[in-house]
């Protein structure tokens, strides 16, 4: 029986750390979908197909990792792919409230959608999204903190705005 999970995430853009807790879930798992969630709720630097594209490139040499995006409950998404585990990511402890209360909502829809938590290392722990986004907009120096594949993307952006 294939061992597959799903890792959601509104991925605006995708980190390094985002990266890391994909790789470390493909060591547990033989298939890893990367859901990247429409969220217009968040107001996304991005739109939804360029971040569908940002983590296509992003994982292009991992095997078994593949890119969808989805919009609506992530339990419904799950069980349209017939997906039972989901990967998230704790980088702290003030991730850990947010995310237990998540799991155990989706727990609450779907019993048998099971919530794996997975850290990255230490040198990916302080890197999100927003953390990117923001030195990004401020002129800063982000190479270090995205895939290099994924820094074309920020660029351009930047530059539209």
């Amino acid at each position: 029986m294939m061992r597959v999970a799903i890792y959601p995430g509104t991925f605006d853009p995708i980190t390094n750390g985002h990266m890391d807790v994909i790789k470390r879930a493909r060591k547990l798992f033989d298939k890893v979908l990367v859901a990247v969630a429409f969220s217009e709720e968040k107001r996304p630097m991005f739109v939804v197909q360029t971040r569908v594209e940002m983590a296509q490139a992003a994982v292009s040499d991992l095997e078994d990792v593949h890119v969808e995006a989805f919009d609506g409950l992530l339990v419904r998404f799950s069980q349209e792919k017939n997906i039972r585990v989901m990967i998230r990511g704790l980088r702290a402890v003030s991730d850990f409230e947010f995310e237990l209360q998540m799991g155990y909502a989706n727990a609450s829809l779907w019993n048998e959608i099971e919530t794996v938590y997975l850290m990255p290392s230490l040198k990916n722990a302080f890197i999100s999204s927003s953390v990117v986004r923001s030195i990004a907009k401020h002129g800063g120096n982000v190479s270090h903190l995205i895939p290099s594949s994924v820094l074309p993307f920020v660029e351009r952006k930047l530059l539209c705005m």
